[in-house]
């Protein structure tokens, strides 16, 4: 399986919890969404080197994850593509809405305009915003009247008691205040049934 490590904290989750049974579990580096060229590149590496060991493959990156302006034909389904083995991706967005769907943030939302985040983005904020100036982050962030932590892995409570610093200059970065929304992984689980599930339909076929 290969994924981006935004979302680490919930796969880690599901392995442990016996419901992903996977030979090995390859992370891309967080947010390249923002380097397409490097995501490129690592999700061919990383895809090349999850079959050499398995004869197929889950990818958890969604549609929206991979776009290069550049090179508008390339997509990540092109990417998994150039592998002949059986691989399938995950049909959503991006990791937020692996997480929850529109309507569910919507409602979570109740009218405020909301910077969605996931416990990976909180860990990686860093990595992931380092080419970042103080311009783009107050034209981004200001926006929104909160960043809300979609938290199913019992996250933000831990992290806010032994990182507070951390937190608050993420918090102050962004001029957002950071709350959290206790999920389930239920969503995630289901995406990763329905990807399996092409996966064994196309080998009986």
């Amino acid at each position: 399986m290969v994924a981006c490590a935004t979302l680490r904290p919930e796969l880690t989750a599901l392995r442990e919890q016996g419901f992903l049974d996977c030979d090995d579990l390859f992370f891309a580096a967080p947010g390249l969404h923002e380097e397409p060229r490097q995501l490129e590149t690592q999700l061919d590496r990383l895809l090349g080197r999850a079959l050499k060991n398995s004869s197929q493959a889950v990818v958890a990156y969604g549609d929206r994850c991979y776009i290069d302006p550049a090179k508008p034909e390339v997509t990540a389904d092109v990417i998994l593509a150039r592998h002949p083995e059986p691989t399938v991706r995950l049909q959503a967005l991006n990791c937020i809405d692996m997480l929850a769907e529109v309507g569910q943030r919507q409602g979570w939302a109740g009218g405020r305009k909301v910077y969605w985040l996931t416990p990976g983005w909180v860990l990686h904020w860093k990595y992931i915003f380092r080419k970042w100036d103080v311009g783009l982050a107050n034209e981004t962030f200001p926006q929104h009247d909160l960043a809300l932590v979609l938290d199913g892995v019992g996250f933000f409570d831990r992290y806010a008691a032994e990182h507070v610093e951390e937190l608050l200059a993420f918090s102050d970065w962004m001029k957002l205040p950071i709350e959290a929304r206790e999920i389930t992984l239920d969503r995630l689980k289901a995406l990763f049934s329905e990807a399996l599930a092409c996966l064994r339909g196309g080998q009986e076929g």
